[in-house]
Protein backbone atom coordinates (compact mmCIF):
# COMPACT_ATOMS: atom_id res chain seq x y z
CA UNK A 1 0.00 0.00 0.00
CA UNK A 2 1.45 3.36 -0.97
CA UNK A 3 1.61 5.98 1.77
CA UNK A 4 -0.99 8.74 1.35
CA UNK A 5 0.15 11.23 3.95
CA UNK A 6 1.97 10.84 7.23
CA UNK A 7 0.29 11.45 10.55
CA UNK A 8 -2.57 13.68 9.43
CA UNK A 9 -4.56 15.13 12.33
CA UNK A 10 -8.37 15.48 12.17
CA UNK A 11 -9.94 18.76 13.09
CA UNK A 12 -10.73 18.50 16.78
CA UNK A 13 -13.14 21.43 16.76
CA UNK A 14 -15.48 19.47 14.50
CA UNK A 15 -15.86 16.55 16.88
CA UNK A 16 -19.27 16.34 18.56
CA UNK A 17 -19.81 15.88 22.26
CA UNK A 18 -19.61 12.08 22.02
CA UNK A 19 -15.89 12.30 21.33
CA UNK A 20 -15.38 14.21 24.56
CA UNK A 21 -17.06 11.46 26.61
CA UNK A 22 -15.73 8.47 24.69
CA UNK A 23 -14.29 6.08 25.75
CA UNK A 24 -15.74 5.27 29.14
CA UNK A 25 -14.31 1.74 29.34
CA UNK A 26 -11.45 -0.30 27.78
CA UNK A 27 -11.50 -0.89 24.03
CA UNK A 28 -11.09 -4.41 22.69
CA UNK A 29 -8.82 -4.74 19.65
CA UNK A 30 -9.35 -7.96 17.70
CA UNK A 31 -6.00 -8.70 16.04
CA UNK A 32 -6.78 -10.97 13.10
CA UNK A 33 -3.29 -12.49 13.02
CA UNK A 34 -1.15 -14.42 15.50
CA UNK A 35 1.26 -12.73 17.89
CA UNK A 36 4.65 -11.62 16.69
CA UNK A 37 3.92 -10.91 13.03
CA UNK A 38 3.62 -7.84 10.85
CA UNK A 39 0.12 -6.94 12.11
CA UNK A 40 0.42 -7.83 15.77
CA UNK A 41 3.81 -6.17 16.38
CA UNK A 42 2.96 -2.58 15.35
CA UNK A 43 -0.47 -2.88 16.96
CA UNK A 44 1.15 -3.95 20.22
CA UNK A 45 3.61 -1.05 20.02
CA UNK A 46 1.03 1.71 19.59
CA UNK A 47 -1.69 0.32 21.90
CA UNK A 48 -0.26 1.51 25.26
CA UNK A 49 0.34 5.03 23.96
CA UNK A 50 -3.10 5.20 22.38
CA UNK A 51 -4.55 4.10 25.71
CA UNK A 52 -2.86 7.02 27.45
CA UNK A 53 -4.36 9.49 24.98
CA UNK A 54 -7.82 7.93 25.20
CA UNK A 55 -7.77 7.47 28.97
CA UNK A 56 -8.75 3.81 28.58
CA UNK A 57 -6.69 0.72 27.79
CA UNK A 58 -6.67 -0.99 24.42
CA UNK A 59 -6.95 -4.71 25.15
CA UNK A 60 -5.54 -6.87 22.36
CA UNK A 61 -7.28 -10.14 21.52
CA UNK A 62 -5.44 -12.26 18.93
CA UNK A 63 -7.79 -14.29 16.75
CA UNK A 64 -5.48 -15.57 14.03
CA UNK A 65 -6.06 -18.11 11.29
CA UNK A 66 -7.65 -18.60 7.87
CA UNK A 67 -5.98 -15.58 6.23
CA UNK A 68 -7.37 -13.27 8.90
CA UNK A 69 -11.00 -14.26 8.39
CA UNK A 70 -11.48 -15.70 11.90
CA UNK A 71 -10.61 -12.42 13.58
CA UNK A 72 -12.38 -10.34 10.97
CA UNK A 73 -15.60 -12.33 11.43
CA UNK A 74 -15.29 -11.88 15.19
CA UNK A 75 -14.96 -8.12 14.86
CA UNK A 76 -17.75 -7.92 12.28
CA UNK A 77 -20.16 -9.40 14.84
CA UNK A 78 -19.34 -6.77 17.46
CA UNK A 79 -21.64 -3.89 18.33
CA UNK A 80 -20.65 -0.72 16.43
CA UNK A 81 -20.28 1.32 19.61
CA UNK A 82 -16.60 2.20 19.45
CA UNK A 83 -15.54 -0.45 21.96
CA UNK A 84 -14.36 -2.99 19.40
CA UNK A 85 -11.67 -2.35 16.80
CA UNK A 86 -10.10 -4.63 14.23
CA UNK A 87 -6.39 -4.70 13.45
CA UNK A 88 -5.54 -6.59 10.28
CA UNK A 89 -3.46 -6.62 7.12
CA UNK A 90 -4.01 -6.51 3.39
CA UNK A 91 -5.94 -9.78 3.34
CA UNK A 92 -9.05 -7.90 4.45
CA UNK A 93 -9.21 -6.53 0.91
CA UNK A 94 -9.08 -9.90 -0.82
CA UNK A 95 -10.76 -12.44 1.45
CA UNK A 96 -14.21 -11.87 -0.05
CA UNK A 97 -12.74 -12.66 -3.48
CA UNK A 98 -11.65 -16.10 -2.29
CA UNK A 99 -13.80 -17.35 0.59
CA UNK A 100 -17.28 -18.05 -0.69
CA UNK A 101 -19.00 -18.68 2.62
CA UNK A 102 -17.77 -15.81 4.76
CA UNK A 103 -20.26 -14.55 7.31
CA UNK A 104 -19.37 -10.94 6.48
CA UNK A 105 -18.63 -8.67 3.53
CA UNK A 106 -15.42 -6.88 4.42
CA UNK A 107 -16.25 -3.75 2.45
CA UNK A 108 -19.71 -3.51 4.05
CA UNK A 109 -18.80 -4.72 7.54
CA UNK A 110 -15.99 -2.29 8.38
CA UNK A 111 -15.24 1.39 8.27
CA UNK A 112 -11.61 2.55 8.03
CA UNK A 113 -9.90 4.16 11.01
CA UNK A 114 -6.27 4.51 9.95
CA UNK A 115 -3.20 2.69 8.76
CA UNK A 116 -0.71 2.03 11.54
CA UNK A 117 2.45 1.22 9.62
CA UNK A 118 3.83 -0.32 6.49
CA UNK A 119 6.98 -2.25 5.73
CA UNK A 120 8.68 -4.13 2.94
CA UNK A 121 8.85 -7.89 3.21
CA UNK A 122 11.91 -10.10 3.08
CA UNK A 123 12.54 -13.24 1.03
CA UNK A 124 14.16 -15.95 3.13
CA UNK A 125 15.36 -19.53 2.88
CA UNK A 126 16.67 -21.80 5.62
CA UNK A 127 20.30 -21.21 6.57
CA UNK A 128 21.61 -24.32 4.78
CA UNK A 129 19.54 -23.94 1.61
CA UNK A 130 21.60 -24.33 -1.60
CA UNK A 131 20.29 -21.00 -3.01
CA UNK A 132 22.80 -18.30 -2.05
CA UNK A 133 21.06 -15.41 -3.82
CA UNK A 134 17.85 -14.61 -5.69
CA UNK A 135 19.32 -15.58 -9.04
CA UNK A 136 20.23 -18.98 -7.64
CA UNK A 137 16.74 -19.54 -6.26
CA UNK A 138 15.10 -18.54 -9.53
CA UNK A 139 17.50 -20.79 -11.42
CA UNK A 140 16.44 -23.73 -9.23
CA UNK A 141 12.75 -23.00 -9.89
CA UNK A 142 13.39 -22.68 -13.61
CA UNK A 143 15.23 -26.00 -13.71
CA UNK A 144 12.53 -27.81 -11.72
CA UNK A 145 9.17 -26.17 -12.54
CA UNK A 146 6.68 -26.54 -9.70
CA UNK A 147 8.92 -28.77 -7.57
CA UNK A 148 10.21 -26.16 -5.16
CA UNK A 149 7.72 -24.90 -2.57
CA UNK A 150 7.10 -21.47 -1.09
CA UNK A 151 5.23 -20.46 2.04
CA UNK A 152 2.80 -17.72 2.93
CA UNK A 153 0.74 -16.82 5.97
CA UNK A 154 -2.52 -17.05 4.02
CA UNK A 155 -3.93 -17.48 0.54
CA UNK A 156 -4.00 -14.21 -1.43
CA UNK A 157 -2.64 -12.20 1.48
CA UNK A 158 0.06 -9.64 0.85
CA UNK A 159 2.90 -12.15 1.20
CA UNK A 160 1.30 -14.63 -1.20
CA UNK A 161 0.67 -11.86 -3.71
CA UNK A 162 4.27 -10.68 -3.50
CA UNK A 163 5.55 -14.18 -4.25
CA UNK A 164 3.19 -14.51 -7.22
CA UNK A 165 4.30 -11.19 -8.67
CA UNK A 166 7.96 -12.18 -8.41
CA UNK A 167 7.39 -15.59 -10.02
CA UNK A 168 5.26 -14.03 -12.75
CA UNK A 169 8.02 -11.60 -13.63
CA UNK A 170 10.68 -14.32 -13.47
CA UNK A 171 8.61 -16.78 -15.52
CA UNK A 172 8.91 -19.57 -12.95
CA UNK A 173 6.53 -21.66 -10.86
CA UNK A 174 6.58 -23.24 -7.40
CA UNK A 175 4.11 -25.01 -5.14
CA UNK A 176 2.28 -22.80 -2.64
CA UNK A 177 2.07 -23.93 1.00
CA UNK A 178 -0.20 -21.59 3.01
CA UNK A 179 0.05 -21.54 6.80
CA UNK A 180 -2.15 -20.27 9.61
CA UNK A 181 0.20 -17.38 10.36
CA UNK A 182 3.73 -16.06 10.20
CA UNK A 183 5.24 -18.08 13.04
CA UNK A 184 3.99 -21.36 11.57
CA UNK A 185 5.30 -20.48 8.11
CA UNK A 186 8.72 -19.58 9.49
CA UNK A 187 8.84 -22.85 11.43
CA UNK A 188 8.00 -24.65 8.19
CA UNK A 189 10.83 -23.14 6.17
CA UNK A 190 13.32 -23.61 9.00
CA UNK A 191 12.29 -27.26 9.26
CA UNK A 192 12.71 -27.85 5.54
CA UNK A 193 9.01 -28.25 4.77
CA UNK A 194 9.21 -25.37 2.28
CA UNK A 195 12.05 -23.85 0.27
CA UNK A 196 11.44 -20.13 0.40
CA UNK A 197 8.94 -17.36 0.97
CA UNK A 198 8.40 -13.72 1.80
CA UNK A 199 8.03 -12.96 5.50
CA UNK A 200 7.34 -9.86 7.54
CA UNK A 201 10.36 -8.14 9.05
CA UNK A 202 9.41 -8.63 12.74
CA UNK A 203 9.02 -12.35 12.11
CA UNK A 204 12.15 -13.02 10.03
CA UNK A 205 14.83 -10.46 10.80
CA UNK A 206 15.73 -11.75 14.31
CA UNK A 207 16.20 -15.24 12.85
CA UNK A 208 18.30 -13.87 10.00
CA UNK A 209 20.53 -12.10 12.53
CA UNK A 210 20.83 -15.31 14.54
CA UNK A 211 21.94 -17.19 11.44
CA UNK A 212 18.90 -19.46 11.39
CA UNK A 213 17.56 -18.05 8.12
CA UNK A 214 19.28 -16.59 5.06
CA UNK A 215 17.83 -13.41 3.56
CA UNK A 216 18.01 -13.28 -0.23
CA UNK A 217 16.12 -10.09 -1.02
CA UNK A 218 14.07 -7.21 0.36
CA UNK A 219 10.95 -5.96 -1.45
CA UNK A 220 11.60 -2.20 -1.00
CA UNK A 221 12.99 0.06 -3.76
CA UNK A 222 16.18 0.67 -1.75
CA UNK A 223 18.12 -1.36 0.81
CA UNK A 224 17.14 -0.88 4.44
CA UNK A 225 19.71 0.87 6.65
CA UNK A 226 19.50 -1.86 9.27
CA UNK A 227 19.83 -4.63 6.65
CA UNK A 228 22.25 -3.03 4.22
CA UNK A 229 23.75 -6.42 3.35
CA UNK A 230 20.43 -7.67 1.94
CA UNK A 231 19.96 -6.62 -1.71
CA UNK A 232 16.60 -5.55 -3.07
CA UNK A 233 14.56 -7.63 -5.50
CA UNK A 234 14.75 -4.66 -7.88
CA UNK A 235 18.54 -4.61 -8.05
CA UNK A 236 18.65 -8.37 -8.73
CA UNK A 237 17.08 -8.17 -12.15
CA UNK A 238 13.56 -6.87 -11.44
CA UNK A 239 13.65 -3.07 -11.78
CA UNK A 240 10.71 -1.25 -10.23
CA UNK A 241 9.79 -4.12 -7.90
CA UNK A 242 8.24 -2.57 -4.79
CA UNK A 243 5.91 -4.34 -2.39
CA UNK A 244 4.91 -3.55 1.18
CA UNK A 245 2.77 -5.12 3.88
CA UNK A 246 0.52 -2.99 6.07
CA UNK A 247 -1.27 -3.04 9.40
CA UNK A 248 -4.42 -0.98 9.84
CA UNK A 249 -7.23 -0.27 12.27
CA UNK A 250 -10.86 -0.72 11.23
CA UNK A 251 -14.14 -0.46 13.14
CA UNK A 252 -17.50 -2.18 12.65
CA UNK A 253 -19.65 -0.23 10.22
CA UNK A 254 -21.98 2.07 12.11
CA UNK A 255 -19.40 3.04 14.71
CA UNK A 256 -19.98 6.76 15.47
CA UNK A 257 -17.78 8.99 13.35
CA UNK A 258 -16.73 10.90 16.45
CA UNK A 259 -15.41 7.71 18.05
CA UNK A 260 -13.53 6.78 14.86
CA UNK A 261 -11.98 10.25 14.77
CA UNK A 262 -10.97 10.03 18.43
CA UNK A 263 -9.25 6.66 17.89
CA UNK A 264 -7.50 7.93 14.76
CA UNK A 265 -6.26 10.97 16.68
CA UNK A 266 -4.89 8.67 19.38
CA UNK A 267 -3.13 6.61 16.70
CA UNK A 268 -1.51 9.74 15.28
CA UNK A 269 -0.37 10.80 18.74
CA UNK A 270 1.08 7.36 19.46
CA UNK A 271 3.00 7.31 16.19
CA UNK A 272 4.44 10.74 16.98
CA UNK A 273 6.10 9.34 20.11
CA UNK A 274 9.88 9.07 19.55
CA UNK A 275 9.97 5.70 21.33
CA UNK A 276 7.30 4.22 19.07
CA UNK A 277 8.87 5.59 15.89
CA UNK A 278 12.30 4.34 16.89
CA UNK A 279 11.03 0.86 17.68
CA UNK A 280 9.10 0.64 14.42
CA UNK A 281 12.06 1.84 12.42
CA UNK A 282 14.33 -0.68 14.17
CA UNK A 283 12.27 -3.48 12.65
CA UNK A 284 12.07 -1.76 9.27
CA UNK A 285 8.50 -0.46 9.60
CA UNK A 286 7.42 3.04 8.61
CA UNK A 287 4.74 4.78 10.75
CA UNK A 288 1.84 6.06 8.66
CA UNK A 289 -1.14 7.29 10.71
CA UNK A 290 -3.39 7.89 7.72
CA UNK A 291 -6.89 9.32 7.86
CA UNK A 292 -9.94 7.10 7.29
CA UNK A 293 -10.30 8.56 3.81
CA UNK A 294 -6.70 7.82 2.92
CA UNK A 295 -6.99 4.26 4.19
CA UNK A 296 -10.17 3.79 2.16
CA UNK A 297 -8.42 5.04 -0.98
CA UNK A 298 -5.32 2.86 -0.63
CA UNK A 299 -7.49 -0.17 0.17
CA UNK A 300 -9.58 0.38 -2.96
CA UNK A 301 -6.42 0.66 -5.06
CA UNK A 302 -5.05 -2.57 -3.58
CA UNK A 303 -8.33 -4.42 -4.22
CA UNK A 304 -8.22 -3.44 -7.88
CA UNK A 305 -4.65 -4.66 -8.28
CA UNK A 306 -5.28 -7.85 -6.30
CA UNK A 307 -8.43 -8.72 -8.25
CA UNK A 308 -6.49 -8.62 -11.50
CA UNK A 309 -3.70 -10.77 -10.08
CA UNK A 310 -6.18 -13.31 -8.66
CA UNK A 311 -7.90 -13.52 -12.04
CA UNK A 312 -4.66 -13.80 -14.00
CA UNK A 313 -3.10 -16.40 -11.71
CA UNK A 314 -6.32 -18.37 -11.21
CA UNK A 315 -5.92 -18.23 -7.43
CA UNK A 316 -8.44 -20.33 -5.56
CA UNK A 317 -8.76 -21.93 -2.15
CA UNK A 318 -6.63 -25.05 -1.93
Amino acid sequence: MRRRGLLALPCLAALPALAQDYPLRPIRVVVAWPAGGGVDTPTRLVAPFMGRVLGQALVLDNKGGASGTIGEAEAARAAPDGYTLLSTGLGLNTNNMLFRNLSYDAQAAFTPVGQIAEAPVILVVRADHPARDLAGLIGMMRARPGLLSYFSSGIAGGLHMTSLILMNRAGVTATHVPYRGGSQSIAGVMGGDTDWGFSTLPQAVPLVREGLLRALAISSPARLPGLAEVPTVAEQGFPGFNRAEAASFWAPTGTPAAAVARVQRALVAALAEPEVRARLETIGMTPVGSTPGELAATSAEYRTQAAELIRREGIRLE
